[in-house]
């Protein structure tokens, strides 16, 4: 028996879909069809809603029992790899006409396997055309997807794709935000994330989804502070960022006003160019505008208040860290995060009262990046830590400690502008050219990223380190 043999003469088959991107199920209903000589117009195919086929055989009713079955005898279906990556993305297009033209293609590979090679075949071309506009719609829901907290750490988006793209790009949002409990609603069908299980759910609606959340505020401020206008070409965002989605991003209503004032601003950032020679200050507070001030790194664009140092201003003993995390930037106060308070800790078990110290940063603001609704600390760089050594020598000049104790390699190297190893430096005085000594040690962050035998082992030597930083303390006062 042939395959033919199964298919009723003259007969045409609709071949319903159970969703409008299930492309395995396309796959292994058009691999049948092939094997059976069922020719592309003898064949519907049909997804959820869509229009029937008045001279079909085959309906939701009556299923799919009547569709020919392949005999065991039939030959393998052929299709190449650029096909099969191509067909994939396309069968997530709107385009009712998609599946039947992918089957069409298909067919046409059986008799010539290089057909996908002519760019010129106007069925290349249209799969070729879907592809590129899902795939463009699928960036789109990457860049313009905008989370709004409603309580309970749970999130949730609104997006309108062009396409059936929502279950395709789940992965995509749950390995970017695997720590959030999040959901994307859509008019297409909704995604929900709790940590350990992805759920889909059908169709919303806009007022679903929440319209702001207290975080906004500060998610506002970091664009504004990031929009370069020196950069700016209006023609190329609205391309970029079409308006449609507009109404799904907080930034969007400031979008006006920054391209508005994008000239002044530009002028601006040249005339601070210019400036080469800053006055010495004369005293702390003065450090703390002219850091408030300052733009003459990246960082003081991030959107972040610069945080000043805090303490005696006579103190003999001055700790410097790294830069303000989350926490200091959001308190204006260094060392009152995570780290400050095991920093805290390690201070008063060593005997050293930190009210008695000047606590500062080798950088003065918070650099850092967005994932989710998270500020992910960023390690400044070197030309940033010297850029910002200026300000750390002002505040040495005016507290004038004896010594000075540098928490992590971006401290050390913000008062020796040169690269330290830790691991060289430390547990020894370093001479200053101010009299003062630099004692080196690793930063209390680093000890939080550490679990099992190596925090034990690098917590001792850190005690160490403060310990004989105290008794040092102890000599230059007698």
């Amino acid at each position: 028996m042939t395959a033919m043999q199964n298919v009723s003469l003259g007969a045409h088959y609709a071949i319903h879909l159970p969703a409008p991107d299930d492309f395995t199920f396309w796959r292994e209903r058009a691999r049948g069809l092939i094997q059976c000589d069922v020719p592309p117009d003898r064949v519907s195919w049909i997804e959820p809603g869509g229009t029937g086929d008045l001279f079909a055989l085959e309906g939701p009713t009556r299923s799919e029992k009547r569709l020919p079955v392949p005999g065991s005898d039939a030959r393998p279906v052929r299709a190449s790899k650029r096909f099969l990556k191509l067909a994939r993305n396309a069968a997530l297009h709107s385009d009712p006409q998609r599946f039947g033209l992918l089957y069409r293609m298909l067919w046409r590979l059986q008799l010539n396997p290089r057909a996908m090679e002519d760019s010129a075949d106007p069925d290349v071309r249209r799969i070729e055309e879907l592809d590129k506009e899902v795939r463009r719609d699928s960036h789109k829901m990457h860049a313009f997807v905008r989370f709004r907290e409603v309580g309970d750490d749970h999130y949730v988006a609104w997006f309108e794709p062009d396409h059936h793209i929502v279950r395709a790009n789940a992965g995509f949002f749950m390995r970017r935000f695997a720590n959030m409990q999040w959901s994307i609603l859509t008019p297409r069908g909704c995604i929900h994330w709790d940590g350990e299980t992805m759920r889909e759910s059908g169709p919303a609606r806009r007022e679903d989804a929440p319209q702001d959340d207290p975080t906004e505020e500060l998610w506002k401020s970091y664009y504004a502070s990031i929009f370069n206008p020196a950069r700016l070409k209006v023609g190329a965002m609205l391309s970029e960022m079409p308006k449609k989605y507009w109404k799904n991003m907080p930034e969007a209503e400031l979008i006006p006003g920054l391209i508005a004032g994008a000239q002044a601003r530009e002028a601006g950032m040249v005339a601070a160019g210019e400036r080469e020679v800053k006055a010495v200050p004369e005293n702390l507070a003065a450090v703390a505008q002219g850091i408030s001030d300052c733009r003459d790194c990246p960082i003081a664009d991030c959107g972040t208040r610069a945080v000043m140092g805090e303490g005696a201003a006579d103190a003999p003993l001055m700790i410097v860290g790294e830069q303000p995390g989350d926490q200091e930037d959001k308190q204006g106060r260094p060392f009152v995060g995570p780290a400050g308070q095991l920093l805290n800790q390690c201070l008063e078990h060593a005997g050293i009262d930190r009210s008695a110290a000047y606590v500062t940063n080798a950088v003065k603001h918070f650099k850092f990046k967005w994932k989710g609704k998270r500020r992910i600390h960023q390690t400044p760089t070197a030309k940033e830590v010297d850029t910002c050594r200026w300000w750390l020598e002002a505040e040495r000049n005016l507290v004038k400690p004896r010594l000075v104790l540098a928490l992590g390699a971006s401290a050390a190297r913000g008062l020796l502008g040169r690269t330290v190893s830790i691991g060289k430096e430390r547990g020894r005085p370093i001479p200053l050219e101010d009299g003062s000594e630099l004692w080196v040690t690793v930063h209390p962050s680093y000890l939080l990223r550490l679990d099992g035998p190596a925090s034990d082992q690098q917590g001792q030597l850190f005690a160490r380190d403060l310990a004989a930083v105290r008794a040092r303390l102890v000599e230059l006062a007698e």
